[in-house]
């Protein structure tokens, strides 16, 4: 229902900040990767939200990356993890470090997130499994055709194609294919 707010910074008090929109103050609640990398108060901010309604109350979070976003909705997801357990992991690690633990099954690295022990850790890892892609940074030097045919690669990466399939449909495209078209063609190829 909400999904994005510009507005002033009105009050920080981890966890929750105020953004005064037009004149309305929306409270949201924030994980603290977010909170570090807000500007001071007075200033302009944008931040990409989740709208949760409960039977109790009608609570929004809000997030600076849409990466942390989409964890923070992987994460709700899962049975027994409600939004505090989600904010606190994204608290503890960034989007990408969460997705580099749940690609290597790093159990260690979740349970030093407060509130996180072993098995809630192992079930995290085993729901997540797929489910979350790190950053990619695949520099441009490393894809033939140069920097469009690598943002397509991390785009194809980003949607769940392996890198070996992902390079395969680069192969077909020309040097010169612009990005948004490169994916479309790319995608094309890989349904084939």
């Amino acid at each position: 229902m909400i999904s994005r707010l510009t507005g002033v910074l009105a009050d920080k008090a981890p966890p929750s900040v105020l953004v005064d929109v037009n004149g309305v103050g929306y409270e949201v609640q924030v994980p603290m990767s977010t909170f570090y990398n807000l500007p001071e108060t007075g200033a302009k901010v944008t931040l990409l939200t989740q709208f949760i309604v409960r039977e109790d109350a009608q609570l929004l979070y809000g997030f600076l990356t849409s990466a942390e976003r989409e964890s923070f909705r992987e994460l709700v997801k899962i049975s027994g993890v409600g939004p505090r357990i989600a904010l606190s992991v994204l608290s503890g690690l960034t989007s990408n470090d969460l997705a580099q633990a749940v690609a290597t099954q790093d159990t260690a690295r979740l349970t030093k997130v407060p509130g996180i022990g072993k098995k809630t850790a192992e079930r995290l890892l085993l729901e997540l499994k797929g489910k979350l892609a790190p950053a990619l940074n695949v520099p441009a030097a490393e894809v033939s055709g140069g920097e469009s045919h690598a943002d397509i690669l991390q785009a194809l990466m980003a949607l769940g194609y392996s890198d070996k399939e992902a390079r395969a449909a680069l192969k077909a495209l020309p040097p010169d294919v612009g990005v948004s078209e490169g994916i479309k063609q790319a995608l094309r190829a890989l349904t084939r």
